[in-house]
């Protein structure tokens, strides 16, 4: 394993320094300053059993008044080793013998620290003698009073106390000189055990701790890398391997969860890939991050080519971006539907309704879209022939009124076979009588074409047949789809009126739709108004030409108008909800829209527009 230079092990390796040198350093100044104190004492009472010497020597030539020989003593004194002088001072403070010349005695007066040394105390403290530093502490000055003894009253007042002061300077710069000599070999002595006592603790801590705890590291490593059996090796009973075994437990329980975690998912994958609905889980940049086995089938695609991968590239292009419910749940965070046409291989077109719901993060940002595909191809199917089935339940509503306009010129075709016969039984013939006969012939002949035309639409539209790019006369479409719807609104008590649209108002469409589509508004009208009510219908010319049925009933709800149109969605009680939704296929089949305008209470206004029929176009595509 390789030493690695940490933040860790230089912390431990500065740290360590700085503790040992310091102690180190503490302990060789405080070793110092003791030491130098002891010298210093020494020198101290050297000092004064050497002040006491002197003055003993010259308060014996002082009795024997020796002037002379006070002077050597005081030269002699001043000259012997380490003494820097000798001055002896009379009760006054003045200066009577020095060993130095006079120059040298300017700072020995009555206000002088020297003298302040003894006069700051009371005189009954006066009489010691005292040592004490001077010079920045290279001079070490004795103060040595000289007392007033009975052998001394010959020359002094007995009522004197002293009759002087010796003092006696001594150099101790040498003593300071050794201390700082050995000061520097006790620094090097200690920075040279502090790199010893560095360097076997960074051993110890190297290859006692430091080795270990990587151990850690490196065990953490492969665990994250996916070995989930590696563990930190536990033996001894020290510290660190306390810590490893509850490492070690630590893994284990990581273990356990990881592997619980696997199995719920595993688990989960399973249940989602079980489910028919292809499932997408996309992020905001709608890139693939799951999907099931579903979805895998609808796109023909892999997983792993799949997942990562943008969504346009994993549908091959089954939603155009305009249409993509995943775009629109990410820019408006709200739950989308779509409807998306796929082709599979075989050539067999299926439809998928996708659900497109948000996931939000904790900060309320969605974080990703959930697709749900879900196959409704037999679904529409199924609605196809339920609006087939609702065309056929129309046509039994409408037979009705189909009877009543079939009865009415058979009545009058029949009236006129009467009257041919009475007449032909009561005249001999004659050319008045031939008119008349002829006459209702005519008449006869006119109403039973007009059977025959409403038979013939009524079996077309039960047979759903249609024929694309027939030119309809809406004037045509709108008059008849008035009339069959007559009967029914005479019966619930409701005016039907028709206003005439303009001469040649013409429109390209099935004729049989288109009237189909016209008789499903005029009949939702009549039920939507109350016993007297009114609906009208009127077309109006222009590109497009409109149809409006017009009717004062109960109107509609707004929050109904979007879904009026959907299949299946019905406001009145026993109805398919199938009505409108064909009439818009019907309409849009031909190239136009219905729309709506209804107000609660006041009724409702529904509007057919369809592209206007120009001949000139006409003649172009007739040519082509």
């Amino acid at each position: 394993m390789k030493a690695r230079l940490t933040r860790t092990t230089v912390g431990l390796a500065v740290g360590i320094t700085v503790a040992v040198s310091s102690v180190l350093a503490a302990s060789a100044f405080f070793y110092s300053r003791h030491h130098f104190q002891s010298l210093l004492e020494t020198a101290r009472e050297s000092s004064v059993a050497q002040g006491e010497l002197i003055r003993v020597a010259l308060e014996h030539q002082m009795i024997e008044n020796d002037r002379t020989l006070i002077a050597q003593m005081i030269q002699s004194f001043g000259r012997q080793p380490n003494i820097e002088r000798v001055v002896l001072l009379d009760r006054a403070g003045h200066v009577r013998y020095s060993s130095v010349p006079p120059s040298q005695t300017a700072d020995l007066h009555p206000g002088s620290p020297t003298c302040q040394a003894c006069h700051q105390y009371p005189p009954a403290q006066r009489g010691s003698s005292r040592v004490f530093e001077t010079s920045g502490g290279t001079v070490l000055r004795t103060v040595v009073p000289v007392r007033n003894r009975p052998a001394c009253f010959a020359c002094h007042e007995a009522s004197h106390r002293m009759n002087g002061i010796l003092i006696l300077d001594r150099n101790v710069g040498s003593v300071r000189a050794s201390i700082d000599r050995d000061m520097v070999w006790m620094v090097g002595g200690t920075g040279l055990a502090t790199l010893v006592l560095v360097g076997a603790i960074a051993f110890l801590v190297r290859f006692v701790i430091l080795r270990r705890l990587q151990r850690f590291e490196t065990t953490a490593r492969q665990i994250a890398s996916g070995d989930l059996a590696r563990r930190v090796p536990d033996e001894g009973a020290d510290t660190i391997s306390w810590l490893a075994r509850e490492f070690n437990a630590m893994a284990d329980s990581v273990t356990g969860l990881v592997g619980e975690v696997r199995n719920q998912r595993e688990r989960l994958e399973t249940v989602i890939n079980s489910i028919d609905d292809g499932i997408v889980v996309l992020d905001g940049a709608r890139t693939v991050v799951a999907a099931n086995d579903a979805f895998l089938a609808r796109t023909g695609g892999v997983r792993e080519a799949t997942v990562g991968c943008c969504c346009t590239d994993a549908t091959s292009g089954a939603c155009q971006v305009g249409q993509c419910p995943t775009l629109a749940c990410l820019q408006s965070g709200q739950r989308q539907v779509r409807l998306v046409e796929r082709t599979e291989a075989d050539g067999r077109v299926r439809w998928e309704e996708v659900h497109a719901s948000p996931i939000a993060d904790g900060q309320r940002r969605i974080a990703h879209v959930v697709e749900v595909w879900r196959d409704i191809s037999d679904r529409r199917a199924a609605e196809a022939s339920m609006a087939e089935s609702h065309k056929l339940a129309s046509l039994g509503l409408l037979a009705s009124g189909f009877s009543h306009e079939l009865n009415t010129p058979l009545a009058t075709v029949l009236t006129c076979v009467e009257g041919i016969l009475r007449e032909v039984h009561a005249s001999e013939g004659g050319a008045a009588q031939s008119g008349r006969i002829g006459d209702s012939a005519a008449i006869a002949r006119e109403q039973i074409l007009r059977c025959r035309g409403i038979t013939q639409h009524f079996l077309r539209m039960a047979r759903g047949q249609s024929s694309a790019g027939d030119i309809v006369e809406l004037d045509a479409v709108v008059s008849a789809s008035a009339r069959l719807v007559e009967p029914t609104a005479r019966a619930s008590g409701v005016t039907l009126a028709v206003e005439g649209p303009p001469p040649g108002l013409r429109v390209r469409a099935d004729e049989a739709s288109l009237q189909h589509a016209v008789i499903n508004l005029l009949i939702n009208a009549v039920q939507a108004c109350r016993r007297g009510g009114a609906v009208t219908v009127t077309a109006e010319a222009g590109d497009p030409a409109r149809i409006r049925v017009r009717d004062n009933g109960c109107g509609i709800p707004p929050e109904h108008l979007k879904q009026i149109f959907e299949p299946f969605c019905s406001m009145r009680k026993g109805g398919t909800g199938l009505g409108l939704f064909l009439s818009l296929n019907f309409v849009k089949a031909c190239g136009g829209d219905i729309t709506v305008a209804s107000e609660v209470g006041s009724g409702s206004t529904f509007e057919i527009a369809l592209p206007a029929f120009a001949p000139g176009v006409a003649a172009e595509e007739a040519r082509r």
